[in-house]
């Protein structure tokens, strides 16, 4: 009896466990954005060290036509930040618009990816008396992750990498999930 109820339980898990749905999918993630340097092109004293280090939020789409091949496009709050040193006030935000080509090494149940393409990205910083910055530029971005998937639902952890200007760069860590749909 053990080994039927065993059995069971085997084939229904394996029913469960199929391969991800192809098609288009929206989702949405809790990201560790990380920006270390802000304004370090600037000569701004106690502050060369400000950075944006910051629980934020990220909300993706994307189209997979085929199990090993998806395009995503996602939306990245990188957070802000603002500090007082010596009565000059530092505030800091940044977001980004990201595309990219990913690439799956499909295996049931789990999925591990790379991805990459471009990364528009936004900043506003000011330093009251030293400076004002509002910058934008596209660079290359990258990042890998891996994600379990029972059906239509998918739950996803990766790792993201892009420059911006007047930063040592920005680094994600995201944990989301994403609903397939036909």
């Amino acid at each position: 009896m053990r080994k039927l109820m065993f059995s069971l339980a085997l084939a229904s898990l394996c029913g469960l466990a199929q391969a991800a749905d192809n098609g288009f999918y929206l989702g949405a993630g809790v990201t560790q954005a990380k920006l270390d340097n802000v304004g370090d092109d600037f000569d701004t004293g106690n502050l060369n060290d400000f950075k944006l280090d910051n629980t934020a939020w990220k909300v993706i789409a994307g189209f997979r036509p085929i199990d090993m091949f998806a395009v995503e496009l996602n939306y990245d709050d990188l957070g802000d930040e603002s500090r007082t040193v010596g009565g000059v006030r530092f505030d800091a935000d940044a977001k980004a618009f990201t595309a990219y080509a990913v690439g799956f090494l499909p295996i049931p149940v789990v999925d591990v990816y790379a991805k990459a393409g471009l990364a528009r990205w936004e900043t506003n910083a000011s330093a009251t008396g030293l400076f004002d910055l509002d910058d934008s530029g596209t660079e290359f971005a990258y990042g890998a992750g891996v994600q379990v998937h029972l059906g239509s639902l998918a739950a996803r952890l990766e790792y993201e990498q892009f420059d911006v200007d007047h930063t040592d760069g920005v680094e994600l860590l995201t944990l989301g999930a994403t609903w397939t749909f036909l």
